[in-house]
């Protein structure tokens, strides 16, 4: 089980967006309402945040979140979510079948952002609404006052403008579910048209259109080549979303995933490229891929619910409580976006707290890591610098639907301000250790000064708020430098983040 791999100081993919970091936070089940925001909770601030979990979002450090959805926005209406609480309408929100406060809005959000160091992303309504909503709520979030809008939000409170840079034009207009769904031609020109006012009031933002909610849409990839023939010129991303799966518990199958998701990036680059060909342009349009988890751990509850004659206020749905599994292919997932980071610029792990997320919490009680959180965590603290080209020779195993599959999955990359290279690795094998050989080359005088280490004789071992470290990170042993290679022994199934002192 011998696994040789070769990175080499001046092979490099692309300087990695910092944002490929990211994190959702929709209105939806206990992500805002008993997730971020809980008045009475112990650990509330005098504006109700929990503090406990704005602690683990700060070690996460996501630069970047993607806010107010998902399929709540295309129904949402920005103006209930300012003006005086008490005034505030209740809505009833037709995606997840609840009641909505709006006790929490753009001003709220945005404190809380404020709070834990992160930018907003916004997205507009282009399901019920259109083009006049969109332009009002960036005058009203980005303009410095004197006008009708802006004058509104001092009114409200906030002098200075937000100044967001980042505006997802609706959401998963693909999909039928969708309030508002659209054809690709119909979408595609909406979307042409709203960026055109954004852009006429700042041609500095960003724009993200709606690519495929999955690969497994009829329309995919059509839906991206007519929605881009539209709109190249005037977004600057086209967004994807995957969600894995693994009910069938077969492992094997499972954590080849994420080479379907690359495939998945490969063929909408493809696209893109067709399209900026065809319309014979430099500008370059990336991918956001501004949705991706796995989700199926909750899903008969989350019907429940979603099927059910009741109208509950932050009802408890796709609460996924993730296991080693989840956790060894998430880790693979984030591999794949810095191995494809010259395309995929941005990306939003779904979702922050509780819906989907790393983080969880009880009403009233603690607040805890999932599985899932730490290999986030290392992605974003030590994933940012170049993307390095790696080449990998090691076994392979087959899947009902690939070949080929690497036993080992590995990126890396290279902090030159920092001067540290740090390798991110998953053994996918479930019986043998790969025995692992990385040439250094440019690297003569590398050291290792960190390597940690995640795997659990359990592979179904979950945490809870009652045994909060069941499933942990750990210091991992033999591995280190030698003659210009790192060399060691990486358990079957296992995560691990090596990190390199390798001088300025």
């Amino acid at each position: 089980m011998q696994t040789r791999v070769t990175l080499h100081r001046d092979f490099v993919t692309s300087i990695i967006d910092g944002r490929l970091y990211s994190a959702f936070l929709e209105h939806m089940g206990r992500a805002i309402y008993g997730g971020i925001y809980e008045p009475g909770h112990p650990q509330a601030d005098a504006n109700g945040f929990r503090q406990d979990v704005l602690k683990m979002v700060r070690e996460l450090a996501p630069p970047l979140v993607r806010y107010p959805g998902g399929n709540f926005v295309s129904a949402y209406n920005w103006e209930d979510g300012i003006g005086p609480r008490e005034e505030r309408p209740v809505r009833l929100d037709l995606a997840w079948h609840s009641r909505e406060s709006n006790q929490i809005g753009i001003h709220e959000f945005a404190d809380w952002c404020e709070q834990a160091g992160i930018e907003m992303m916004l997205a507009v309504n282009l399901g019920s609404r259109g083009i006049d909503e969109a332009r009002n709520f960036l005058e009203y979030v980005n303009h410095p006052g004197g006008s009708a809008w802006s004058d509104e939000r001092i009114k409200n409170g906030r002098k200075d403008p937000w100044n967001v840079r980042l505006w997802c034009l609706g959401n998963e207009m693909d999909g039928p579910w969708q309030i508002g769904h659209k054809t690709a031609a119909e979408y595609g020109h909406l979307a042409n048209e709203t960026g055109k006012a954004l852009k006429a009031y700042d041609r500095s933002l960003e724009l993200v259109a709606c690519g495929s909610s999955n690969p497994g849409m009829a329309s995919y990839p059509e839906w991206e080549a007519t929605v881009l023939d539209h709109c190249y010129e005037t977004v600057d991303y086209i967004s994807l979303h995957m969600y894995f799966t693994n009910h069938e518990d077969q492992l094997g199958d499972y954590l080849a995933i994420a080479e379907q998701l690359d495939r998945y990036i490969v063929s909408i680059a493809g696209v893109i490229d067709y399209i900026k060909a065809k319309k014979r342009t430099r500008h370059q349009v990336h991918i956001c891929f501004d949705e991706w988890n796995v989700w199926y751990h909750s899903v008969q509850q989350d019907r429940r619910v979603l099927e059910g004659t009741e109208w509950n206020f932050a009802p408890p749905i796709l609460e996924d409580v993730y296991n080693v599994e989840d956790a060894l292919l998430i880790g693979c997932v984030l591999n794949t976006f810095i191995r494809r980071s010259d395309r995929v610029r941005i990306a939003c792990m779904a979702q922050l707290v509780n819906v989907i997320a790393p983080i969880m919490t009880e009403t009233g009680g603690d607040a805890w890591r999932q599985t899932i959180f730490y290999p986030l965590m290392f992605a974003s603290r030590y994933g940012r610098g170049k993307a390095l080209q790696l080449a990998v020779d090691g076994p392979t195993y087959q899947t009902r639907e690939l070949d080929d599959v690497p036993c080992l999955d590995i990126s890396a990359v290279h902090d030159e301000e920092g001067g540290f290279v740090t390798l991110f690795a998953v053994n996918r094998h479930q019986k043998e250790a790969l025995d692992l050989n990385v040439a250094l080359h440019g690297f003569e005088n590398a050291r290792l000064v960190e390597h940690q280490c995640l795997n659990h004789p359990q592979m179904k071992a979950i945490n809870t708020a009652s045994q909060p470290d069941q499933v942990r990170p750990i210091a991992g042993d033999g591995v280190g430098v030698e003659e210009g290679a790192l060399k060691g022994n990486l358990a079957p199934l296992s995560y691990h983040m090596i990190r390199l002192s390798v001088g300025a």
